[in-house]
Order: C-alpha cells, then sequence, then structure tokens
C-alpha cells in the first residue's frame, strides 16, 4: 500500500489539476467507482461550485491524514479569500482516489476594541437596478442628523462588501469604526462577486473597469446622497487597492463628492505592480527556484510586449500578464491616476502602509505626492507598520500574514475621522 507521504504529493498534484482546469487528468485518478458517481463534467461542476464564493486562493496549509479501516484519507485545507475549504481525499489500496468532499469552514468575525455597537444601526440597501443591482450594508450612526456620508470602494477581484480577506473583513473594520464615531458608511457586494455566475465568458472578455468597478461606485456615491439622514454635501467615497487607483476617475464623474479617500492606490501601471509583486514574493525565501525564475521571464517578456502599441491591437488573453482580458487591460492604459487627480479641484486624503508589498511607498505613494505637491486640500500619509490591508505586523510582509486576523488599525480609523469631520 502506499505510504502517506506518497499520498500527500499525489493529493497535492490533484489538487494542483483542479486549480488549473484540468479535469480530464484530475478525474483520470479515479477508482472505477468514483469514475461513475463523479464523472469529469461534475467534478468540474462540483469544483468550480465549491470556490466561486470562495475568492483567490492564497496558500495551501499543511496535509492531515487519517485511517479508516482499509482506506487512507489525506486532507489538505485550502486557505481562500474568503474562507478555507478543507479537500479530504481518500485512497483505496492501489493509491486511487475512492472519495472526494470538499469541506468550507466559514472564519468568524471579532469587532476590533474601538467599535461601539450601541452607536450605530444597519439596514440593507440595493445600488442600481435591473440585472446588475447590488446588495449592500448601509452603516448608520445613531444620535443628530445629518451625518456626512462615505462610500468604500474595493479592490480588483471579486470582493464581497466587507472586503473579506481570510479572517480580516477590512470594509467592515471601517464600516463599524467611523459609525462608531458619527461617519455613515455604505458598502456592498462586487457586481463580479454576487453575479459571478451571470457573467458570461463574452462579458467578461469585453468587461473594463467601468464595468467593474466604476459604473457602481458611481451609483453608490448617488444612493448615499439620496439616503435621508445624510449630509448631501458631504458624501466622500474612499478606495482601497484597485478601488483607490480608480476614485480620481470616480471623482471626475461625480464632480458632487466632497472628498476621495486613497487607500493603498497605485499610480504605476498595473503590469509593472504585478511583475514586482511576482519578484517580491520568489525572492521571499532567499532563493529562486529556476521554475520561479522561468515564470518571472516569461511574466517580464508579457509586461514588456504590452509596452508595444502595435502589439496590444493584436494581442490574445493567453499573452497578457495573468490572462486578463485585452479590452480591461487597453481600459487602464488609456487612464492615469497621477495626472487625472491633479484635475480635481476636491479635497484629496492619500494612505499609505509601509510595509505595503502590492503598492510601493517608493513608487505609488510617490507618484501621489508628486502629483499634489503644494496643494493645500491634499493629506498624505504614511503608517509605518501596516501592511496593505492597513494592519499592523513587523518584518517583510507576505500573502500568509493575510490570513492572520487583524483589524485596520485604529491610528487609520482616527485619521479618516479627523479628515472628514
Amino acid at each position: 500500500m502506499n505510504s502517506f507521504e506518497d499520498l500527500k504529493e499525489t493529493a497535492q498534484n490533484f489538487i494542483g489539476l483542479l486549480f488549473a482546469g484540468d479535469f480530464t487528468s484530475a478525474a483520470g485518478k479515479f477508482d472505477d467507482q468514483m469514475k461513475i458517481a463523479l464523472n469529469e463534467a461534475k467534478l468540474q461542476e462540483t469544483w468550480i461550485n465549491t470556490i466561486i464564493e470562495a475568492g483567490a486562493l492564497i496558500q495551501l496549509n499543511a496535509p492531515k491524514t487519517a485511517e479508516v479501516e482499509s482506506y487512507k484519507i489525506v486532507t489538505i485545507p485550502c486557505s481562500f479569500q474568503r474562507s478555507i475549504i478543507e479537500v479530504q481525499i481518500t485512497f483505496n489500496k492501489e493509491g486511487q482516489i475512492s472519495g472526494l468532499n470538499f469541506i468550507p469552514t466559514s472564519m468568524e468575525y471579532h469587532a476590533p476594541d474601538y467599535v461601539d455597537k450601541s452607536a450605530f444601526s444597519e439596514v440593507e440597501v440595493t445600488i442600481g437596478e435591473g440585472k446588475w443591482a447590488l446588495p449592500g450594508t448601509l452603516t448608520v450612526p445613531t444620535g443628530s442628523e445629518p451625518f456626512p456620508g462615505l462610500v468604500l470602494v474595493h479592490g480588483s477581484g471579486p470582493n464581497d462588501r466587507d472586503e473579506t480577506i481570510g479572517p480580516n473583513k477590512i470594509f467592515k473594520d471601517i464600516a463599524w469604526g467611523l459609525a462608531s464615531k458619527g461617519i455613515a458608511v455604505l458598502r456592498y457586494d462586487k457586481r463580479t462577486f454576487i453575479h459571478a455566475k451571470q457573467l458570461t465568458p463574452d462579458m467578461v472578455d469585453k468587461m473594463t473597469a467601468k464595468e467593474e468597478v466604476t459604473d457602481d461606485a458611481l451609483l453608490a456615491a448617488d444612493l448615499m446622497r439620496k439616503t435621508e439622514g445624510i449630509d448631501t454635501k458631504r458624501v466622500f467615497l474612499l478606495g482601497h487597492s484597485l478601488g483607490a487607483t480608480l476614485a480620481p476617475r470616480i471623482s471626475q464623474q461625480d464632480n458632487e463628492l466632497a472628498g476621495i479617500i486613497i487607500m493603498a492606490g497605485m499610480t504605476r501601471l498595473i503590469e509593472e505592480a504585478i511583475l514586482d509583486q511576482f519578484t517580491y514574493l520568489y525572492n521571499l525565501g532567499g532563493n529562486i527556484t529556476p521554475q520561479q525564475q522561468a515564470e518571472l521571464d516569461d511574466l517580464k517578456n508579457k509586461v514588456d510586449k504590452l509596452k508595444d502599441p502595435e502589439f496590444i491591437e493584436n494581442i490574445s488573453r493567453q499573452d497578457l500578464p495573468l490572462a486578463m482580458p485585452v479590452a480591461y487591460w487597453k481600459d487602464l492604459h488609456n487612464y492615469d491616476p497621477a495626472n487625472t487627480v491633479k484635475t480635481l479641484d476636491t479635497d484629496i486624503l492619500v494612505l499609505q502602509g509601509g510595509r505595503d508589498y502590492q503598492v510601493l511607498e517608493s513608487k505609488d505613494f510617490k507618484g501621489w505626492k508628486d502629483a499634489l505637491n503644494h496643494r493645500e486640500n491634499a493629506t498624505l500619509k504614511v503608517f509605518s507598520e501596516l501592511n496593505h490591508l492597513f494592519i499592523a505586523g513587523e518584518g517583510k510582509s507576505s500573502p500568509q500574514e493575510y490570513m492572520v486576523e487583524g483589524h485596520v488599525e485604529k491610528e487609520v480609523i482616527d485619521y479618516i475621522v479627523e479628515w472628514i469631520k
């Protein structure tokens, strides 16, 4: 019979095939009974339905093993953006897969100490209407109206309204923290999260940041202004990561916003940021493996191709970094955050984590600083110990750090409250 060490490796390879979308090879590891119970098409459907709401994979955790009668079981917990899914694989004596379970584990949220739950209430709202209407939550302070309002705009990827990453809920921290201090906050599920199953491949190919982010952010700001008890002249917008990068564009299209808050926004081209991120992550261990170097070389080649104006006109998704749609790249190439922010008359707050490896103080924050130099209505602040999620830590930041429970630092909450008020 196969040893547990061999079966652990087989289990990890099997999960790798699932993530690669190679369901033919994955189903080929089943015994005869499993091939009937869970054929290739059913395996694909089950896997996609399991992970569709889990978000991006952050890491595979250490395998756990068990033995029941003549079967050996390997369970690998997979940490995703919004949940942990345990992939439980049962092997027969011949080392074939004779059982497969996907077991989701939700992560409980614990409110930070700066939250006073008696200071606010929450109501469910709907942003927009029709096919792409989005469910959201409006957090309203108790006390005398009208309240200043803040709309939260997510980072890249299919984010929920709390911007859940592992056990952390960045937007819930901000909403509850600010509402405890008398500021109403609106957060909502992103279109690519709540309507993922309605997005056809053709729609995804044509999607740009306008459909993914901007359109819904504008609707949310409009809803906030129309909400009873909100000061219509004091509605602000806070973007995080991609949302922060696009905040100047959103403000350019909504001249009623009282101000924008840019939390970890990029001023570099997105492909340069992606290359920098992968280079950083592959160097965290000290030595880059030959495979990692090959992947970096391939990514750099794709980034270089994007700089050729003629090439981008005849490019396919497979030739692009992360296989992102061509329309998406073209849209972002036609947008310069630093130059756009210069055109705004509104108040601007730029916040940056000093330990952020995704959005860099030395490049992105410097870009905002250079663009807003000597502007009296612009405030810029670096929090040296905070990462991309504005959670405190030590040493070099890593994706694994996002799986440790923490909260948006109280100093950040207080800084935003003081700036708005």
